[in-house]
């Protein structure tokens, strides 16, 4: 009787080591910028640099201002907050000094060309010491009026930026892909597609997800109907509800606003254009016709005379920019 062949012995199973758990990623360390100092990715152009550099002292002397930095953000404008204040400090010390040259250009000019010299050395003070505070004021105050003015530019093309977005919706559209598709149309949309290109810019880049980003684009807006908008599709994503409605009603009432703000915009800019008739055709005319008539007949010729002069050289053309101003704010709004 034959023996059967030997049969190979199994090999027993490696032995396993206990599986480690993976090293965790360090925390998050934020990095600060000593007070004054500039971040390195911070691009400044040779003005501003140069501003930075004389005025860092008096910029960073006080906290930062929290409605300039707010502003600066809403207006899209990628500076820091004292930067710009240096910057408003260095452009006000160049305003005060053309200011001053074109103060004792008056003066001279009215001195000896028109033989009002009393009148050469009050415009001639006049215009440095008030202008260049409000130069000052003016250069703070331009990213408020920058931020206001880019609210404006959104509320006017809300209202087709809706439609594309229900359109997209319609079709199944992702909300974070119709945030991205809608920062493309910039040419069309303008700053509406500008808003929504931040967005997408804060979950592509930033790693922020979509609900989350629209929250703080909704901060951050100029616009408050832009803020209520976005404000409205965190409320519906969250509830459960369906966007493209939701895009379709908007459409319909910010359509419906945009033709109402029309109609009181166009009574409003009739009813200036009656008051710049009267108030800045009608009055100084009849003015200087009175003051003419005084300095024939009575006998303080040279002070009627320059009280004319204050009138035709001051007195009209301001009345007329500010006309123009106020008639442009109005047809932009």
């Amino acid at each position: 009787m034959s023996a059967k062949p030997a049969t190979p012995a199994t090999p027993a199973p490696p032995i396993r080591s206990a599986a480690r758990p993976a090293p965790r990623p360090p925390p998050p360390r934020s990095v600060r910028v000593a007070k004054g100092e500039q971040p390195p990715h911070s691009g400044l152009n040779s003005f501003q640099q140069w501003a930075w550099k004389t005025f860092k002292g008096p910029a960073t002397a006080h906290p930062p201002d929290p409605t300039l930095e707010e502003n600066l953000l809403k207006s899209h404008m990628r500076i820091r907050a004292d930067e710009y204040l240096a910057m408003v400090y260095a452009e006000t010390l160049i305003a005060a000094v053309v200011l001053a040259v074109t103060g004792v250009l008056i003066a001279v000019f009215l001195a000896f060309a028109v033989g009002s010299p009393l009148l050469g050395l009050v415009l001639g003070v006049l215009v440095p010491v008030m202008l260049t505070p409000l130069t000052f004021l003016i250069l703070r105050g331009a990213p408020g009026s920058r931020a206001r003015s880019r609210g404006r530019e959104i509320d006017r093309r809300i209202s087709v930026a809706m439609n594309f977005m229900s359109a997209m919706s319609s079709a199944d559209v992702n909300i974070d892909q119709i945030f991205g598709e809608l920062g493309r149309q910039k040419r069309i949309y303008g700053q509406v597609a500008e808003e929504a290109a931040w967005i997408t810019r804060d979950t592509e880049l930033l790693g922020v997800d979509i609900l989350t980003a629209i929250r703080e684009g909704a901060t951050r807006s100029p616009s408050k109907r832009f803020q209520d908008f976005l404000q409205g599709v965190v409320t519906t994503a969250t509830s459960g509800g369906q966007l493209k409605p939701y895009f379709l009603l908007k459409a319909e009432q910010y359509e419906a606003e945009n033709k109402l703000a029309g109609l009181q915009r166009t009574e409003t800019m009739g009813l200036m254009a009656e008051v710049f008739v009267i108030g800045v055709v009608a009055f100084p005319l009849f003015l200087v016709i009175i003051l003419a008539i005084f300095a024939i007949i009575g006998g303080n010729g040279g002070f009627v005379l320059t009280l004319l002069w204050a009138i035709v050289a001051l007195l009209i053309p301001l009345s007329e920019v500010g006309f123009i101003f106020a008639m442009n704010t109005f047809a932009t709004e």
